[in-house]
C-alpha cells in the first residue's frame, strides 16, 4: 500500500537535509536496492533488524537518547514480537502482551523524542475485529498506546495501479 515507500521517502528528505536516520526493520525486509532507488543513502542510513519488539524498542530508546537521530523508522508494529512470545510454545496465550510492551515503551519514548527533537515513525497494519455488527471492524496492532502518544497517524490505502499506457509502474 506504500506505507514503507513512504517512510524511505521522509528518509531520503532528511538526509539531503544532513539529517541523521535510523531505520529499525523488524519485518526484515528492507530493500536496499529499492530505497537508494528512492533517493536513500544506504551508506548513512543506521539500520538494525531486531530479534525481540523489546530490543526494537530499547534501540529507539537509545538512538534517542543519543541526541544524534533526527529521524527513526520502526516497520512496523505488528512485527514487534515480544520475547516472551518468541520464546514460549505455539499455541500459548500471550493476551496483552505486545499491548503492554508497546505502553510501556511509549511513556519513556514520549519525553525523550521531545527533548532530542526526533521524529518517530511507526509502520503498523490494519487488522479486522472478530464479531463487530455496528461500527468500524478495523483495528491497529499494538493496542493503544500509539493512538494516544501519536501527533500525526495517517491511513494508507491502495486504491488502484498507477499506469503509464498499458504498463503498471506503481
Amino acid at each position: 500500500s506504500g506505507k514503507t515507500t513512504l517512510t524511505l521517502q521522509v528518509i531520503a528528505a532528511a538526509q539531503r537535509e544532513g539529517k541523521t536516520c535510523a531505520f529499525i526493520d523488524a519485518e526484515h525486509a528492507l530493500d536496499p536496492i529499492y530505497a537508494k532507488k528512492l533517493g536513500v543513502d544506504i551508506d548513512n542510513l543506521l539500520c538494525s533488524q531486531p530479534d525481540t519488539g523489546e530490543q526494537a524498542l530499547e534501540i529507539c530508546d537509545a538512538l534517542t537518547r543519543s541526541g544524534a537521530i533526527d529521524v527513526i523508522i520502526v516497520d512496523s508494529v505488528a512485527a514487534l514480537t515480544p520475547k516472551a512470545e518468541i520464546e514460549g510454545e505455539i499455541g500459548d496465550s500471550h493476551m496483552g502482551l505486545a499491548a503492554r510492551m508497546m505502553s510501556q515503551a511509549m511513556r519513556k519514548l514520549a519525553g525523550n523524542l521531545k527533548n532530542a527533537n526526533t521524529l518517530l515513525i511507526f509502520i503498523n497494519q490494519i487488522r479486522m475485529k472478530i464479531g463487530v455488527m455496528f461500527g468500524n471492524p478495523e483495528t491497529t496492532t499494538g493496542g493503544n498506546a500509539l493512538k494516544f502518544y501519536a501527533s500525526v497517524r495517517l491511513d494508507i490505502r491502495r486504491i488502484g495501479a498507477v499506469k503509464e499506457g498499458d504498463e503498471v509502474v506503481g
